[in-house]
């Protein structure tokens, strides 16, 4: 069985730690665990492997995050996956910092990268991992604040949060979004 993950992010050193990219973050994480390494691909850094018997292939789309919906719709249709065996990995300025929420659906809060990928699919109804970067600017300082990094109260837990979100990856694809929605959400 084939899962697609797909962390959303910008590409280029200038963004490597912004809170705008914990979902290439995450997918550097888990990759990490490897000997090998993404390779360039088309709209895309890719990374392949297999886990408990299933393929897990992570994208992260170098289109930048606001055109992240023609690299998933692309890689989703090359690699043969469901929308159910996808799950987009992105920030959330709606969430505390460090929360993480799994669910099948959902609107797309405001997040560009989520709305361009549901212009391209034509629906909301793609499983999504949301990680809570908090909310802490001012009035229209929104995307200044998702494009800076975190701050140093933040890292001190934040290998903590990526941690947790392998583990929420990886019940994913062998139990399944209810299951992983049970164990992880609202802990």
């Amino acid at each position: 069985m084939k899962y697609l993950i797909i962390g959303l992010g910008n590409p280029g050193d200038k963004y490597l730690n912004t809170r705008h990219n914990i979902g290439f973050k995450i997918l550097d994480k888990i990759s990490s665990l490897s000997k090998k390494t993404f390779s360039t691909e088309k709209l895309v850094e890719y990374f392949e492997f297999k886990y408990r018997s299933r393929t897990l292939i992570l994208i992260k789309p170098n289109t930048f995050m606001n055109l992240s919906g023609k690299a998933v719709l692309y890689w989703m249709k090359k690699v043969k996956v469901n929308e159910d065996n996808i799950l987009v990995i992105c920030d959330d300025i709606a969430l505390p910092y460090g929360t993480l929420r799994i669910r099948p659906k959902g609107s797309n809060g405001g997040h560009n990268g989520l709305r361009d990928i549901e212009k391209f699919l034509g629906h909301t109804s793609y499983p999504r991992l949301r990680f809570g970067v908090g909310n802490n600017f001012r009035k229209g300082g929104q995307a200044e604040y998702v494009l800076s990094d975190f701050s140093e109260d933040e890292n001190k837990i934040l290998n903590d949060n990526i941690e947790m979100s392998m583990e929420i990856v990886y019940s994913f694809v062998t139990r399944g979004i209810d299951r992983t929605m049970s164990d992880f959400n609202g802990k």
